[in-house]
């Protein structure tokens, strides 16, 4: 057990994955836990990490659940062993659109609710600064035309998307109009 957090580009990777967590929202812990299960070649059980992570048991408890939730790892059952354990999803392109679809459920779908509740609210409303509303209309527009953009990409074929990711800004010469504008780093 200790030899595989005893390699140095493993414990890197868990200390690193858990900072890069903190920046996107996700808890230390529950990001070092996705690390570990992900490095993994065989499930672990919950105590196994506590043990490797030096996490106290309802902290591992609860961010098995929380990485559940994503649907990035699961719980499988291990021959003569009653306890459960936990396995990552090592598709990277899979753990990526669950992850998208996730907090697009949680952030951007709440989001668009209530905009679209504060612009019919304001509607007809001539005693507020007009821009109030043009602004938060605008709000909602914008992140309306994001997640149609967004279910149309998540739609496309796997192979199809990665092509379109190869492209990166030279898609832009396939549309009418379309030119790349020079990086601000280029000046």
């Amino acid at each position: 057990m200790s030899a595989f957090m005893d390699i140095p580009e493993v414990r890197s990777f868990i200390l690193h994955w858990g900072e890069m967590g903190t920046q996107w929202g996700v808890n230390r812990s529950v990001a070092q836990m996705h690390a570990l299960l992900y490095l993994s070649d065989r499930p672990l059980p919950a105590e196994e990490i506590c043990t490797r992570l030096g996490l106290a048991r309802s902290n591992v408890s609860n961010g098995l659940k929380e990485l559940q939730s994503y649907r990035i790892i699961r719980r499988v059952h291990v021959e003569g062993d009653r306890r459960d354990h936990f396995v990552a999803d090592t598709d990277l392109w899979d753990m990526l659109m669950k992850i998208a679809a996730e907090r697009k459920r949680r952030e951007i779908d709440p989001t668009i609710q209530l905009l679209g509740e504060l612009a019919e609210s304001l509607d007809g409303r001539t005693q507020l600064p007009p821009h109030i509303h043009e602004r938060i209309g605008r709000m909602h527009e914008f992140l309306g035309t994001l997640t149609n953009w967004y279910d149309d990409v998540r739609r496309l074929p796997r192979p199809t998307l990665v092509a379109l990711m190869k492209l990166g800004g030279r898609i832009a010469r396939f549309i009418p109009g379309g030119k790349t504008k020079p990086s601000a780093d280029t000046d």
